[in-house]
């Protein structure tokens, strides 16, 4: 593809093309910073849906790869450049709009989840799903991947909260789906679709969110445990009984990350950390606290501390938000969110730690637990051959190990390109048909994100 092929493209976006090669390297990698990331023709910084519609028109036109982009956050390779291919970064669409009577927000897909969270607030309104990177991700992001976050025990993740949808299609048609509407069932659910398929059925280009009444205070619980095992024993016992609105965990090492990076007063020699919150009214905040401290003694807990002093709480989850920061200072990482059902959460972590051991590779491990979601992070020194062959075999096996307990090989970040080749096993043959089939109706060129998930 020649410079001279990009005329008419150019000609009609003007500035928001980019091909100086400088300029366009920016955008090659995620945050997962996938080492296969090609190297793009061009960049299209889209302002408007009409951009979409022209970047997508002239690449199928040309048969030219499109990798869509928001905030370059994500964590498994879903937006790594594709060699000659376009990239169609929504960053600079950040438009929200907020409908207090219909209790929505209309919001383009660059603006970033804390942007829509604050402008929720003004109106004594909340936009749950808030995945640990809610200060620097969009929400085209939160809605490819269908992010989740540390409420979504309780409230649920993205796709709880997608009303409608404006998506652009591999031939630069624009559709609309869905809308305000609480209750909708006419025709296929085409809405959920999108939600999660990673840039590889369409370009989203606005989105009509659900939101609710602001949270109400939350009292929040701190209990210490010697083991993570011990830990993932109390997140059991808890779920049998109560839905509290927040349950993290964070294993030793990824304590002793935090306080390396940031000193945040957590206990160091603790083999675990539970943080959990509930958001009851008063009366039955207290209720559900004692009945998490009973739980928390009960398997082995070392020591818990109880606050409904919201700032004393907030204390706590902003250490636990700053858990992946702070272990990426320590090294390269491959990232994993593996699930399971709640119940196998304990085996999962024996699970872990033997592989970890096993291999010599350290994997420390955070955990939006009350839902077993786990974020084993694998670190390693990418100049160390061995190094590097021991951790992609630690990635493998982590998520065989998910699978194995009926588990899932993602829960929140995406397949992306890192976890494509586990996908298989856990969709089977006829599933992956399928998915193909989909894929190919929308997209029969497969200019959309090749390379990605399918």
């Amino acid at each position: 593809m020649t410079t001279t092929t990009l005329d008419g493209l150019a000609a009609e976006l003007g500035d928001a093309l980019l091909t100086d090669p400088d300029s366009c390297a920016a955008y090659r990698h995620d945050w997962a910073r996938e080492p296969g990331a090609g190297t793009p023709l061009a960049v299209v910084r889209a302002r408007t849906a009409a951009d979409v519609q022209a970047a997508l028109r002239w690449a199928s036109a040309h048969g030219v790869p499109v990798v869509p982009r928001g905030a370059g956050t994500g964590l498994s390779g879903g937006s790594s450049a594709v060699d000659g291919g376009l990239v169609v970064s929504l960053e600079q669409m950040r438009g929200i709009e907020i409908d207090v009577e219909t209790r929505v927000a209309v919001v383009e897909p660059g603006a970033l989840n804390i942007a829509v969270k604050a402008a929720a607030a003004e109106h004594g309104l909340w936009y749950p799903p808030d995945p640990s990177s809610y200060e620097i991700c969009s929400i085209g992001g939160n809605v490819a991947t269908n992010a989740g976050g540390l409420c979504c025990v309780k409230y649920g993740v993205t796709t709880d909260y997608v009303l409608g949808l404006d998506v652009v299609l591999a031939d630069g048609t624009l559709v609309t789906l869905g809308g305000k509407r609480i209750k909708d069932v006419a025709g296929l659910s085409l809405l959920k679709l999108f939600v999660g398929s990673e840039g590889t059925l369409g370009v989203i280009t606005r989105v009509i969110l659900r939101l609710i009444p602001a949270q109400p205070p939350r009292a929040t619980l701190v209990a210490s445990f010697p083991t993570v095992t011990a830990a993932a024993r109390a997140v059991v016992a808890v779920g049998r009984t109560l839905r509290p609105s927040m349950m993290e965990l964070m294993d030793a090492a990824s304590i002793g990350a935090v306080e390396d990076h940031k000193p945040m007063g957590l206990d160091r020699s603790a083999g675990a950390l539970l943080i959990a919150q509930s958001d009851a009214p008063a009366a039955a905040a207290a209720e559900e606290v004692a009945v998490m401290e009973a739980a928390c003694r009960a398997a082995g807990a070392d020591d818990v501390f109880c606050t409904d002093d919201p700032e004393e709480g907030e204390m706590f989850i902003a250490a636990r938000r700053l858990a992946f920061p702070a272990i990426e200072a320590r090294g390269s990482l491959l990232l994993e969110d593996v699930g399971v059902p709640v119940p196998l959460l304990p085996d999962l972590v024996d699970g872990i730690a033997a592989i970890a051991a096993e291999l010599a590779v350290e994997i420390p491990v955070v955990a939006h637990a009350g839902d077993g979601n786990t974020h084993p992070i694998i670190v390693f020194d990418p100049a160390d051959p061995a190094a590097a062959a021991a951790a992609q075999q630690a990635f493998e096996r982590v998520m065989t190990l998910a699978l194995s307990l009926g588990g899932t090989i993602t829960g929140e970040h995406g397949v992306g390109r890192t976890k494509k080749g586990a996908l298989p096993a856990q969709l089977g043959a006829d599933v992956m048909a399928l998915s193909h089939r989909i894929k190919d109706a929308l997209d029969p060129q497969g200019i959309l994100n090749p390379g990605a998930v399918l």
